[in-house]
């Protein structure tokens, strides 16, 4: 029994489809839909025993389970079960049914049975103790997106300015970017696909957002709080002007959805994060940042004239892309820098740091070894200049060590990154203070290495 899930468009179903197909083995792909359980049941039967199969109406999932037991006999199958908690929410008994069946029925049976789903929370609790599945799991996946690297495949001839201002915009996920004209520039994409009125971006958010809450508007209210710029809880509730406590329940369901995410500064240790006072809400899906940013503010505009939005969005473009992707990337390439022993040792935390006195956009923690790499990111067509580094060696140094563990010596490194490149000053001053350069085409082709 293998268990796959993870959000929407990520790319579950071609992928579980593909593999079974080139496995060579007989398969079986059904997919739950909001129906009444009878109806279940008998399309389930259906797509087991093949389009020979009989009209069977089935009272119960353990009348299904034990004639598709039957259908199968011994060859070996692949049984794939998409979108499975519609088929448990339908009927409450559907778990422990398909819990009897696999213990006394499918098991010894030469099956791989494959649970997926999209309802990202209800599937985790499928490995939880108190579910009837608990421990029957051999594998289970939580599909991520595609890394920057893959974007490569959709678009031969975008190149890597754009495949970052689309990564930046759609995030890894598969279907986004195949919704997206690879014969067409990233420019031309923005005003074409994404911001047509009928396009599917325009709907997707919200689409997502219905499919797993019942009353979606306080949900909406606090996504477009985030996206608008509101990161603590003190300012997303004075633009949502809902209740603490509602706000906070809220909060915590769109974390479970993966839709936000709770971000401390990475100088802060795992043990202390949870009830660190410092936490910022962000919206984990880039094209969720993308469509709260400037697509829902803008909604009637885009309706009716989008050929209006189209100036302001790539005005205000740069800013968003240096402070989503071109950080995040900036990052990733330290996780790749420690795989391919650039770092001789290993971080164990990564991500950022803030506080009243100062902001570093990339930072590598590791307490066991007392080691700190601390980098700069810039998103600008220029060349970043020897003041950028040596604000970050000279001055956002001290201030970020003053504010963690004084006690102890703490030996850093440092890290410029940089679309544009660097002026000789810039490289000049890194030379002597030994600071690592990474302009857009070397971490293009570092993190290339991972595809």
């Amino acid at each position: 029994m293998v268990l796959m899930y993870g959000r929407r468009r990520v790319g579950k179903t071609v992928l579980l489809r593909q593999w079974a197909e080139q496995s060579a083995l007989r398969h079986v792909y059904w997919s739950a839909e909001k129906e009444p359980p009878a109806l279940q049941r008998r399309k389930f039967f259906a797509a087991c025993f093949g389009e020979n199969a009989p009209y069977t109406r089935f009272e119960t999932w353990a009348d299904c389970f034990a004639a598709v037991a039957k259908a199968l006999g011994q060859e070996r199958t692949i049984v794939i079960i998409d979108e499975l908690p519609y088929a448990a929410e339908a009927d409450s008994g559907f778990l422990s049914a398909l819990q009897h069946a696999w213990d006394h029925l499918f098991k010894p049976l030469p099956l791989i049975l494959v649970l997926c789903g999209s309802h990202v929370n209800v599937m985790e609790q499928l490995m939880n103790r108190q579910n009837p599945l608990y421990g029957r799991f051999r594998r289970q996946w939580h599909l991520q997106p595609l890394p920057f690297c893959a974007l490569r495949e959709f678009g031969e001839g975008w190149s890597a300015d754009e495949r970052v201002a689309i990564y930046a915009t759609v995030g890894g996920i598969p279907a986004y970017l195949e919704w997206l004209d690879p014969a067409l520039s990233f420019s031309d994409n923005l005003r074409d696909v994404l911001l047509d009125s009928g396009s599917l971006f325009i709907a997707e958010p919200e689409f997502l957002l219905y499919d797993e809450v019942r009353e979606p508007r306080n949900y909406l209210a606090t996504l477009k709080a985030i996206g608008s710029g509101a990161h603590t809880l003190a300012d997303i509730q004075r633009e949502t002007m809902l209740a603490k406590p509602h706000l906070t329940s809220y909060l915590a369901r769109l974390q479970e959805l993966y839709m936000v995410e709770r971000r401390v500064p990475a100088t802060v240790r795992p043990q202390h994060r949870h009830r660190s006072r410092r936490g910022r809400y962000h919206l984990s899906d880039a094209y969720f940042r993308f469509y709260f940013r400037f697509i829902a503010p803008r909604a009637a505009d885009i309706a009716y004239r989008p050929e209006r939005v189209l100036p302001t969005i790539r005005q205000q473009l740069r800013a968003f892309i240096d402070v989503s992707a071109w950080e995040e990337l900036s990052r990733q390439w330290v996780d790749w820098a420690a795989d391919a022993k650039l770092l001789d040792w290993f971080p164990e935390s990564i991500g950022s740091f803030w506080d009243r006195s100062v902001q570093v956009d990339v930072v590598a923690v590791s307490w066991t070894d007392k080691r700190l790499l601390l980098g700069e990111s810039k998103w600008q067509p220029q060349a970043v200049s020897r003041k950028v580094v040596h604000e970050l060696v000279e001055k956002k140094t001290p201030k970020l060590l003053r504010s963690i563990d004084k006690a102890e010596q703490w030996q850093v490194q440092h890290a410029c990154f940089g679309r544009g490149g660097f002026t000789d000053a810039a490289q000049q001053y890194a030379r002597q203070n030994q600071v690592e350069l990474v302009d857009l085409h070397r971490l293009d082709r570092e993190l290339g290495s991972l595809c």
